[in-house]
């Protein structure tokens, strides 16, 4: 098990890192998309100024995504080698079109959304910078079919021929419901971070009265794209956990501490102390019915608690019994049709026999006890979860607020709220932490298992030691450290020096004649 969960920090603190920058990619390519819109509708070259500064930013976040997240994928046949076999058949499809398809499109259309100033008309790089937003959401678009599989999967069967999972129906596996509520889920979120992000910027030139002009556009564009995704965000994460009342209901029921059935329907807590030691949420603050109508749009629907769910799990490990037995048997005995025909009655509960390999080495010499605790071993961290969906919704309506005043802020031109432009200058790294903790609530709450239902995450390792795992976890951390730097330089960088004039090559001209470039961006009053 130090090898399991060594495994798991190592590939933890890989994605964690290479997510601090997904989500500023996925938003601010499509904010860019909007400012040189404007430009070409209106041809003020301010707005191609104001594109082209955010693109460096863009820029940079871009390369540090790429490097990081390259990593992660060499994890899954380093450090989690059996779980590559059992269900790569599976897993590696989406990941494989994400790169043949969309990280290709949008690699090849960054070259030439930078270099394609002076080579392209102005719709032509209004093409190439869309190209690029749409290549960035259609890689979370498969990597994101590939993370909501993990979650329920659907469209595949395991072969006991090959001992492995394959697929059946890949429109299944692509049309997945949790995944679809993830992606949209997901996206909003990035393109509130992007928001927070240009609006913290533009919010620090206007408190130093400098490119009043690029952060005042900057702030009403950031302000109103913020407003509608975080309101997406938040009515899309209601559809995410209806996807979990269905999918995922003991994921369910740990972020709500809910540890017995309630009647329908089920009130919302707001506040409680949680524990699974002592099996009982105390002191709890609820609102009634809230969390009923949102997780079966209904009011005779049921929201299961964590203890029958656990009679369930101990059902399944019985059920499943008979399937690892039978395939112990056709291990020995392909052509055993009696072998076969007690798997096929049982299979869809061998995952849950395999929970008893951590309590014992042979499923079939398990006691009651050992079955018990492989039952209760579905439950997840339920403090963990419970506090930290909360902080994520909290900021999620927080940013509806938020946003809701800064698009007042542009639209009545009272840009001389100082408290409020300090506070988005502060607010910058808060969508950056609720995203993170909603990727924590979405795996640390599908524990135990690496595949639901089907594969536990303590079967999936390499064969490691744990020095092996610490020396590429300092290797990694120490890298990733030193990248950390440089893109924290780089951007602090960029920002204080803040829009450069541009110069067509073509025509050679100093960019500074015209009022409207980026030259004299500083001067544009305060209109």
């Amino acid at each position: 098990m130090a090898v399991v969960e060594l495994s798991r920090l190592q590939f933890a603190l890989t994605a964690m890192y290479h997510f601090l920058f997904v989500p500023l990619t996925l938003g601010l390519s499509f904010i860019l998309v909007i400012m040189e819109s404007v430009y070409v509708m209106t041809n003020r070259p301010v707005w191609r100024d104001i594109t082209r500064f955010w693109s460096k930013l863009f820029g940079i976040n871009f390369v540090l995504g790429v490097a990081t997240g390259l990593t992660m994928e060499f994890e899954f046949g380093t450090n989690w080698s059996y779980f590559s076999h059992y269900v790569g058949d599976i897993f590696g499809a989406p990941l494989a079109i994400e790169g043949l398809m969309a990280f290709f499109l949008e690699a090849t259309f960054v070259g030439l959304m930078f270099f394609g100033w002076d080579r392209l008309t102005k719709r032509q790089h209004l093409f190439t910078t869309f190209m690029v937003a749409l290549g960035s959401n259609l890689s979370a678009l498969w990597i994101l079919v590939a993370n909501g599989w993990m979650q329920h999967p659907t469209g595949a069967e395991f072969n006991p021929q090959t001992m492995r999972m394959e697929v059946t129906d890949f429109m299944a596996v692509l049309f997945n419901p949790v995944a679809q509520a993830k992606f949209v889920h997901t996206v909003s979120a990035g393109y509130v971070t992007a928001s927070v992000f240009v609006l913290g910027v533009s919010a620090w030139y206007l408190l130093r009265n400098r490119h009043v002009g690029l952060a005042k556009r900057s702030f009403a564009v950031a302000a109103a794209f913020g407003l509608a995704s975080s309101l997406s965000a938040v009515v899309l994460g209601d559809e995410s956990g209806y996807a979990l009342t269905e999918n995922q209901q003991m994921k369910l029921a740990s972020i709500e501490g809910a540890w017995e059935t309630e009647p329908s329907p089920a009130g919302l807590a707001i506040f409680g102390i949680p524990s699974n030691e002592g099996r009982k949420t105390e002191y709890e603050v609820k609102i009634p019915y809230v969390l009923g109508l949102i997780a079966t749009r209904s009011l005779d629907g049921k929201v299961m608690g964590i203890t029958p769910l656990v009679e369930r799990a101990d059902n399944r490990i019985r059920n499943g019994l008979p399937a690892y037995r039978a395939l112990e048997t056709l291990k020995k005995n392909p052509d055993d049709l009696a072998a076969r025909e007690v798997f096929e009655k049982h299979k869809y509960d061998l995952g849950y026999a395999l929970l008893l390999k951590r309590f014992v080495e042979d499923p079939l010499q398990a006691t009651d006890a050992d079955i018990s605790n492989a039952a209760w071993s579905t439950v997840p961290n339920v403090p963990v979860l419970f506090w930290l969906f909360r902080i994520m919704a909290g900021l999620g309506f927080a940013f509806i607020a938020f946003f809701a005043f800064a698009t007042w802020i542009s639209t009545a031109r009272r840009f001389d709220k100082t408290w409020f432009l300090r506070l988005a200058v502060f607010a910058i790294p808060l969508p950056w932490l609720a995203a993170e903790v909603g990727w924590v609530v979405a795996e640390y709450g599908r524990q135990p298992w690496a595949i639901e239902g089907v594969l536990p995450t303590f079967l999936g390792a390499s064969s490691l030691t744990v020095s092996q795992i610490w020396t590429t976890i300092i290797g990694f951390t120490l890298l990733y450290g030193t990248l950390a730097v440089i893109e924290i330089r780089l951007m602090i960088g960029t920002i204080r020096k803040g829009p450069e004039p541009y110069t067509p090559q073509r025509a050679g001209s100093d960019a500074s004649a015209d009022p409207n470039s980026s030259a004299t961006i500083t001067s544009v009053p305060a209109e």
